[in-house]
């Protein structure tokens, strides 16, 4: 699959969707509601030293409801499951990150279509939005991904892997968590539409509107001077993550317009285009390159406007909700 065809795969248009939702920790998520949400279908057994909550579900926020179906964050999708995860179990401790992906006959998938430069994509972070990793990791021959990997801070972190299996109908996103010991500091991150990183300033413009689709324009600036070296990286000018305060639902977005040729440059803005589907608050991951090297600005979001039914829309089920 070209990576014109992963672009459509992933969602991208004029109104990609924040679509479907997933529990991160019961402790984020009141008892009444977690016990709504529906059972994943299992494949296999898994084991508490995984670290992994299996507990996912489809709610809104104040009684509205996304008129999109789940997709793409659960622990299986299609037969594929991500399994046997294997971390370190407390911080501080150098070791390895590690995982396998099953297909729907329960061995190792070996064989996977490219999309933005790579075979699989790992997003990585706690249940309380920080500590964002978008990393890589290697698969040997017997369909073991890895890299090597130290934990910062305690907490349960989710795992997200964003893949697209040869043969398998789209793109799949798995995900599993993993407890990590130490003393834990929750952080509380408020609205921010600025980031400062690596001497880069970064601003976004615009905002989310639950049910209708919102226009995003991300602007990169150093030293008060617009930056115009965006260079591609895994075949774009940017890359957005978005996730759902609360449940971590998961969207990887990508921006508008054509994919960039090689040596290509662009900037200051990047734009990207989104419908939230409930109101609530959402963390944004900006992934951008310059000079080689690739840096994270993070924002966090408040929906505004009110939800729209799927009565309302007139969309459901029209297959938005992929990433």
């Amino acid at each position: 699959m070209n990576a014109a065809g992963r672009l459509g795969a992933y969602g991208v248009g004029l109104a990609v969707v924040f679509a479907g939702a997933f529990a991160a920790a019961d402790v984020l998520v009141p008892a009444e509601i977690a016990s709504s949400w529906a059972q994943p279908a299992g494949h296999g057994q898994t084991t508490a030293a995984e670290g992994e909550d299996m507990n996912h579900e489809a709610t809104g926020t104040g009684g509205n409801h996304s008129a999109h179906p789940v997709q793409g964050v659960t622990v299986e999708q299609g037969g594929y499951v991500l399994q046997q995860v294997s971390a370190p179990s407390a911080t501080g401790e150098q070791g390895e990150l590690s995982f396998t992906i099953t297909g729907p006959d329960g061995a190792p998938v070996t064989d996977f279509e490219t999309g933005h430069d790579k075979d699989l994509h790992l997003i990585v972070v706690r249940s309380d939005g920080s500590n964002y990793r978008h990393v890589h990791p290697v698969m040997d021959q017997a369909g073991r991904w890895s890299l090597p990997w130290q934990w910062d801070a305690a907490g349960t972190y989710r795992l997200y892997a964003d893949i697209a299996p040869a043969g398998a109908d789209s793109n799949i996103t798995l995900t599993r968590t993993v407890d990590v010991a130490g003393t834990f500091n929750p952080a509380a991150p408020k609205v921010s539409i600025t980031d400062e990183v690596n001497g880069f300033e970064v601003s976004l413009e615009g905002g989310l509107s639950a049910g209708a689709a919102s226009a995003l324009a991300i602007n990169v600036t150093r030293d008060g001077q617009p930056v115009t070296t965006l260079e591609p990286y895994l075949g774009a000018y940017g890359h957005l993550v978005a996730l759902r305060a609360g449940d971590l639902a998961y969207l990887h977005v990508h921006p508008e317009g054509a994919e960039p040729a090689e040596g290509e440059v662009s900037g200051p803005a990047v734009g990207f285009a989104a419908t939230a589907p409930t109101l609530g608050r959402y963390y944004l991951y900006f992934d951008f390159q310059v000079d080689g090297k690739v840096h994270t600005a993070r924002f966090v979001l408040d929906t505004t406007g009110s939800i729209h039914t799927a009565t309302d829309a007139g969309t459901a089920g029209d297959g938005h909700g992929g990433h």
